[in-house]
């Protein structure tokens, strides 16, 4: 584990699923679920299956989903110092409103605990584990609810954020009835966690044998993509301009789109007139996960960022993009319990290195910024010293 006085580790990007949710998931037959499995042995394990096109069998599910201790024990072989969790897709989408708004409250308190009972990181005031509440954010749900649950999680001292999927009420997040959602948010001071869960494109997907590689890979990215170009389109970000909003998977798609994405509003009247900025400019008021396992691609997205100052006024700027500002809105993370070893849990977390080691290889970060996308940009943005 790092030393308080050097580099801080933060993961935020790590799911769980609560005992009380994995338990609802046990007693449902139908997707999002929990099943008992036989493999080719005839051993019995239970199985999840969260989306419509997986294999029906789903996936090995066990202790690393819901037990601290073993969150714990992945932090301390990989040298993690903090975790923020958050509950795994699909959260509350599947429950009625009433269900909804009751699992949240409780589910809330439970990662309260969850998180209060953690050790503290030695020689530090700091939790080892925070965490990102959930809110009743379903089709049919009344707004005032998911506005209740914001004040609910902000009152929970060691819960620092809120993760929502993309759908919304049932219209997505654009949704002009979501501006209380979005106004709470802000004056609370949470981030807001944006995470895919749907995909796009779906049809194209399922094909030749190729499991659910592409939903993941592709589907996910855009769907995140779509859901953030939505909010600026509908003007939230100026609407709200200090809500803190982090996308999963480094932003999906939107960076490597940001430009043409901003010259179709150009020619388009309608939309141009209703925005503040181009659109570029709003990808440098957002966050961002540095789950891209690749330098490369971290590389172009702190300079899609750093760039973005450039459209804050209609002559532009031509001042070159530092990629270390750029960093200062990107932060560490491991999707773990997600994607573990094929060959067992004795070997390190691939998901960790390759994360880690694109950090350490992006190409004109210096030292101070690969620490903020480690820890430090996340100690500040979660005030994990504090409460503001």
């Amino acid at each position: 584990m790092a030393s308080a006085v050097h580099r801080l580790v933060v993961d935020i990007h790590t799911h769980v699923y609560l005992p009380r949710y994995a338990s609802l998931l046990r007693q449902r037959a139908t997707v999002p679920r929990i099943l008992t499995h036989q493999d080719p042995s005839g051993k019995a394990e239970e199985r999840l299956v969260i989306l419509n096109d997986e294999p029906a069998e789903g996936r090995p599910v066990g202790s690393q989903y819901w037990d601290r201790t073993e969150k714990l024990n992945f932090m301390n072989k990989h040298d993690i110092d903090i975790s923020v969790v958050s509950t795994a897709n699909p959260w509350l989408d599947f429950l009625s409103p009433n269900e909804a708004q009751g699992m949240a409250a409780e589910l809330n308190e439970d990662l309260e605990e969850y998180c209060m009972s953690a050790p503290i990181l030695p020689d530090t005031t700091f939790r080892r584990i925070y965490g990102f509440g959930l809110v009743p954010l379903v089709p049919g749900a009344p707004v005032s609810s998911v506005v209740n649950a914001v004040h609910q999680i902000h009152a929970l001292p060691h819960l620092r954020g809120i993760i929502l999927g993309t759908q919304g009420l049932g219209k997505g997040l654009d949704d002009p009835a979501l501006d209380p959602v979005w106004d709470a948010a802000e004056k609370s001071g949470l981030v807001v966690f944006i995470h895919p869960h749907y995909g796009v494109g779906g049809e194209q997907w399922v094909t030749h044998g190729n499991g659910h590689v592409l939903p993941l890979a592709l589907g996910f990215p855009f769907e995140t993509a779509t859901a953030a170009t939505r909010l600026i389109l509908s003007g939230v970000l100026d609407r709200f301009p200090f809500l803190r909003l982090l996308l999963a998977h480094s932003g999906g798609a939107l960076p490597a789109l940001s430009s043409r994405l901003a010259s179709c509003i150009m020619h388009d009247a309608q939309v141009a007139n209703r925005l503040k900025h181009d659109a570029r400019y709003y990808l440098g008021k957002l966050y961002y996960d540095a789950v891209a396992y690749g330098p490369e691609e971290l590389g172009f997205l702190s300079e899609v960022v750093a760039r973005a100052g450039r459209y804050e006024s209609a002559t532009g700027s031509t001042a070159p993009a530092d990629r270390n500002v750029g960093s200062q809105r990107m932060l560490f993370g491991t999707d773990n319990p997600f994607f573990p070893p094929a060959n067992g849990n004795a070997e390190r977390w691939r998901s960790v290195t390759e994360n880690t080691e694109a950090i350490e290889a992006v190409p004109g970060w210096t030292p101070d910024s690969r620490n903020g996308v480690f820890g430090a940009n996340a100690i500040s943005l979660f005030n994990l010293g504090g409460r503001a």
